[in-house]
Order: C-alpha cells, then structure tokens, then sequence
C-alpha cells in the first residue's frame, strides 16, 4: 500500500498540463462558486490521481501585532500540529501515514497555505486540513517546542550574510511600515508570543470574504466545491479590517552598511518598481529579465561577472506587493572589488535607461519568458500555488492562457519608454554586509534594524 502511495506521488512530479484543443491556451481553468460564496478556480485532469489545493488569506503580516513580530510565523508552524481532539503526534501520524503533504506559509500580504493528496485519500486530508484551520490546538508543548525551532532559525539565520543583507535592506527602506518587521520575528518578540497571541492572529484574518482557493489534479468540479465549502465554509464571513498605507521607500540614493569581518561583502541594490496592476508590468517584466533577470544572458551578469569576475552572479527582480514595489539587484564579491561592482551595475542601470535594449534583446526576452511558462506548470502543486498567486494579484482566472499573448504584444518602443521610467540610479539604495574598501556609507549600522547581532566566532 505505502509502495504504491510513493509510485502515485513520484508521477506527480511527471504531470504535464492537460493538452488543449486550442493550442494556444495553456490550461482549462474553470471559475466555480460554492453555496457559501467561496470562489474557486479549477484545472481538473486525471493524469495522475493526486489533488492540490493552494489557498491564501489577504493580510498576513499586517495581523501582527508592532511588538510581537514571529506570530504569523509561529502559527504557520503550529496549524498541523494537533487540532480539535487529536494531539500533534496523532495529527502528524495521519499525515505521514496517508502521504498527505500539508503547509502553511505567513507572507508579506497574504497567510498561505497548500494540500497535496492522493486521490483516494482525499476526504482524510480535507478533514485534516478543516481542522487545522477550525480547530487548531496550539498547546503549550507544541508551542514550545515550534518556539525553539523558530528560534534555532533565527539564530543561525543572523550569522548568514545573504540573510543579514536582505534583513538590512528591508527594515530600512520599509521603515515604519510592517514590510520592515522580520517574518521569523526577533528572538525579543518570539520568546513573548502567547496562545492567545496565535489565536487572535487567526480569528483576525481567517475568513471567507478575504479567501482564494485553487485547485489542480483529478477532482471534479462537484468534488471540488463540497471540499471547499467543507473546508472553509464555518469559517466568519469576514475578516477584522486591517487599512495598510502606500509604502514611501526609505532612504532612497543612500548607501547603508552593517559592518562585518568577512571577506566577502553581500549587496543589495534597489528602488520603486511597478504594480502587478500596472498597465507597465509587462514591459517591466521585459526590462528586468534584459537587465538583471535572465542569468548570463543579462546585461549585469555580462559585464560584471563574465567580464570582469566580480561576483559569482548578480541577478535583479521584480516584487509587487499590496502597498510597495521594488526593482531590485543581489550580488557580492570580495570586499576590494565591491567599489567596481557597484559602479558598473549603476552604469548599466543608466545605460538602460537611456538608450533601452536592442530589438533583439527584446525578442530573445519574449522566448525565454513565453517558452518558459510550461516549464513552471509540471505537477499539480506548481498549478495550483501559480493560480492562487494570480488569484492574490487579483487577475482573471482565464490570465494564464492570455499572458504569452499579452508579452508578445509588448513592443521594443514599450520597453525603452518603461526602462527610462523605472530606472532612475540616483534613486538606488544599496545596502552593504561585510567590510568593503573605499566604500563611503551615508549610515553605518550595528545591528540590523529590529535585531541584535549574534557573538561572531572566535
């Protein structure tokens, strides 16, 4: 029996997005609504008898609490470790015995979670799951014991550079909004955290009004929509309102340093970028890939590693979230070469803007990007968590079908207008994480903000 649980699960990482009549459409996605008003968006396919469910609440980490960062975190820790009469053990068994993979995931705009099941385990594995989020236990050992791990984490984390500038970058240019609070959370805040604390921060936000459901595998449509009303349907109608604010990025054009004796320095570079929403997304999608987001074949990477050496790989990307955007670049290198890295990434980030990319610059973004898309669909979890995505970017179910067409259709004069308007190198914040030579900080840190630095080893 377990034998043919794993076999059915392996050929799950082989499934391939059911073929179309019309070759042009990517998936059959279907927008089905429950009795309880839940909608949910469905690619039903028999290739394999596996079922995914992706699902997200809005708000995230704007539940927490200012002075108890790592609640968001904790709970996403503690939902499958024990509900209503079933201890953590019990729970976990069920799990692991019946090949149920359950995970839950708190994030900047959004509480995510996901289910994969075999087929015919699936009335198990919504039971779990209604559980989890109607009934969740939080006892105190279990608290305890996530408490620690969270904790072991954070440690460890605070001695990783790449971690530490990415933590420097985003509490200062976030400053003052709850995309600077730390997603673990802070050793401070993680040792306070309460089971009311947990509670509260799910009653807040787990509701059906702000609820996206996604589905993919071999489920019809009937199936689907019992599963999800079963699921989520006791759920309050409404979640507590949270009104977040536009971000204004801090500290634009300034150099930041948190000092430390490495021998390499870690960078972060970057400024406002563009909405999901916006009319430009495309085109900027387009820039980024031609500029930084296309490994060796972006420009960053040529000039700065295949010419020169300086790093290993610089790469650049696009976040949009519900109150922010960002453009932004990672790389790092020695610390004596860190001063040319940084001058050469900024000269390309004005050549782009001034001159923009070459029609074929433009056309080989479009392969990569069009091509590329199947590549991310290959098992049912890929389908599932890529539509709840969508769903949170607040597209038309049918998006995924129209996108190729919709790049395509960008033009090489749509990337130059949208590169002179996105790239602005006077505006860069570059946060720094080592002990670079002739580097001129505008601030020197000594600890990232909202986190004290560990004892460096001896």
């Amino acid at each position: 029996m377990i034998r043919h649980m794993v076999v059915a699960l392996a050929f799950a990482f082989l499934f391939c997005p059911p073929a179309l009549a019309d070759s042009s459409r990517i998936l059959n996605v279907q927008k089905l609504t429950t009795p309880k008003g839940i909608e949910i968006w469905l690619v039903a396919d028999k290739t394999v008898p596996v079922i995914s469910m992706s699902f997200s609440f809005d708000g995230g980490l704007v539940y927490e609490p200012e002075d108890l960062p790592g609640v968001g975190r904790l709970t996403s820790l503690l939902l499958d470790e024990g509900a209503d009469k079933m201890t953590s053990q019990e729970f976990q068994a069920q799990l692991s015995n019946n090949a149920i993979q359950m995970n839950f995931t708190a994030a900047r705009d959004s509480f995510n979670g996901q289910l994969k099941t075999l087929k015919s385990n699936k009335v198990l594995a919504f039971d779990l799951l209604s559980l989890a989020l109607n009934k969740p236990r939080f006892d105190g050992d279990a608290i305890e014991r996530m408490r620690n791990a969270n904790i072991s984490q954070i440690k460890e984390d605070m001695e990783d550079q790449s971690w530490l500038v990415a933590r420097t970058y985003n509490g200062m240019v976030f400053e003052g909004s709850h995309y600077a609070m730390p997603g673990l959370g802070t050793l401070a805040g993680m040792a306070r955290i309460t089971r009311n604390d947990l509670l509260s921060f799910v009653h807040a936000q787990f509701a059906r009004d702000v609820l996206k459901v996604a589905i993919a595998g071999d489920i019809t449509p009937d199936e689907a929509v019992k599963a999800v009303d079963a699921v989520f349907g006791v759920l309050p109608e409404h979640a507590e309102k949270k009104n977040g604010q536009e971000v204004v990025l801090k500290y634009p054009g300034k150099t930041i340093l948190l000092p430390l004796d490495t021998p390499q320095t870690y960078m972060s570079v970057g400024e406002a970028g563009v909405k999901r929403s916006d009319k430009d997304w495309h085109a900027a999608v387009i820039v980024n890939y031609i500029l930084g987001g296309g490994s060796f074949d972006s420009r960053l990477m040529k000039e700065i590693r295949e010419k020169r050496g300086l790093t290993y790989g610089v790469f650049t990307s696009l976040a949009s979230m519900k109150y922010a955007a960002l453009l932004q670049a990672n790389l790092s290198g020695s610390n004596e070469k860190v001063e040319e890295a940084l001058k050469l990434l900024k000269q390309e980030w004005a050549k782009m803007a001034k001159n923009g990319p070459t029609d074929q610059e433009v056309q080989d973004a479009k392969s990569y990007l069009t091509g590329s898309l199947l590549l991310e669909l290959t098992s049912t979890d890929d389908i599932s968590s890529t539509l709840n995505s969508l769903q949170r970017d607040g597209l038309d179910f049918d998006y995924i079908n129209q996108r190729n067409a919709t790049i395509n259709a960008v033009t090489t004069a749509d990337v130059r207008r949208v590169s002179e308007r996105l790239l602005k190198p006077e505006n860069l914040t570059t946060a720094l994480v080592g002990h670079p030579t002739n580097i001129t900080a505008d601030m020197m840190l000594d600890h990232p903000v909202g986190m004290t630095m560990p004892q460096q080893k001896q």
